[in-house]
C-alpha cells in the first residue's frame, strides 16, 4: 500500500514538473521564423510585429519574411525550431509546401492563429492536413460569444477560465485526431441549422515529429489584448517550439 501511494505521488510530481517545464521553457537562442502576408484585412504585418517583439524579449533568434518563398531556403529551414505563420488566403507553390511540410515532419514546430493559419492556401489540402482544420464561415461576422476551456490540466490552458469576447466566431472543418483545448458553441441565431454545434477554438496536434498549435481567435490585433487570448497564444508557441 505504501509503495502504491509513493508511486501515485511520483506520477503527480512528474506531471506537475513537466507542466512547469513547458510553461517556462526558455526560447533563448531558438531559431524561429515568422512569415506573414496575404489578405490585408487581418493586418498581418501588425501581428508579425507584435509577435516578433515578444520573441525578441525572450531572446529567440528571429527571422522574418513577408513571402512564402522563404520556405525554399533549405539551409534556413533545416535549422529552424519553429515557424509562426500569419497568411490569410493567398497561394503557395508545390515546392514551397513540400519544403514546409518536410520541415515540420522532421521536428520543427508550427504555430498560428485565426485566418493566418486556419485559412491559408484554400486549395492546398496538404497544408490543411498538417494544420488540422480549415475555416469555412463566421456566421454573423463580429459577434459576442463564449470560449469554453476544455481542460485546465494542459499547460496551455492552465488557470484560464471560460471567457467572452466580441470577434469572429470561426466555424471550422476539423481533423478528428486533434487534441482540443478550447471550444465554442453556436447559438443558431444567424444560421439556425447549426444551433448547439460545438467547434474547436484552440487545439494542438502532431505532424510527424513536429508539434502544431492553432488558436482561431485573432481577427483584430486588439484580440491579443485579452489576457486569456494572449496567454494561450504565447503558451501554444512555447509548446510547439522544437
Amino acid at each position: 500500500m505504501l509503495k502504491l501511494k509513493y508511486f501515485t505521488y511520483l506520477i503527480i510530481l512528474t506531471a506537475s514538473f513537466t507542466s512547469a517545464q513547458i510553461m517556462h521553457k526558455n526560447l533563448e537562442n531558438k531559431n524561429i521564423l515568422v512569415v506573414y502576408g496575404g489578405w490585408e484585412g487581418h493586418k498581418p504585418k501588425l501581428f508579425a510585429e507584435k509577435i516578433v517583439s515578444w520573441l525578441r524579449e525572450k531572446k529567440a533568434n528571429v527571422y522574418v519574411s513577408d513571402t512564402t518563398s522563404i520556405y525554399t531556403n533549405t539551409e534556413l529551414m533545416k535549422k529552424l525550431d519553429l515557424i509562426i505563420q500569419h497568411i490569410t488566403k493567398s497561394e503557395i507553390s508545390e515546392n514551397q509546401i513540400d519544403n514546409l511540410t518536410k520541415t515540420i515532419k522532421n521536428g520543427a514546430g508550427l504555430a498560428g492563429c485565426h485566418g493566418g493559419l486556419g485559412d491559408s492556401f484554400r486549395n492546398d489540402v496538404d497544408f490543411q492536413y498538417m494544420v488540422g482544420g480549415q475555416f469555412v464561415k463566421h456566421p454573423g461576422d463580429n459577434i459576442n460569444y463564449i470560449v469554453n476551456i476544455s481542460t485546465k490540466k494542459d499547460p496551455i490552458t492552465k488557470d484560464i477560465d471560460d471567457f467572452n469576447l466580441t470577434s469572429e466566431q470561426y466555424y471550422m472543418h476539423i481533423d478528428p485526431a486533434l487534441e482540443v483545448l478550447a471550444t465554442t458553441k453556436f447559438t443558431g441565431k444567424h444560421d439556425p441549422w447549426i444551433k448547439g454545434v460545438v467547434v474547436p477554438v484552440v487545439w494542438k496536434k502532431y505532424y510527424g515529429k513536429g508539434r502544431v498549435f492553432y488558436n482561431s481567435i485573432g481577427h483584430s490585433i486588439e484580440n491579443f489584448d485579452i489576457p486569456e487570448v494572449w496567454k494561450m497564444t504565447t503558451r501554444g508557441i512555447i509548446w510547439a517550439c522544437k
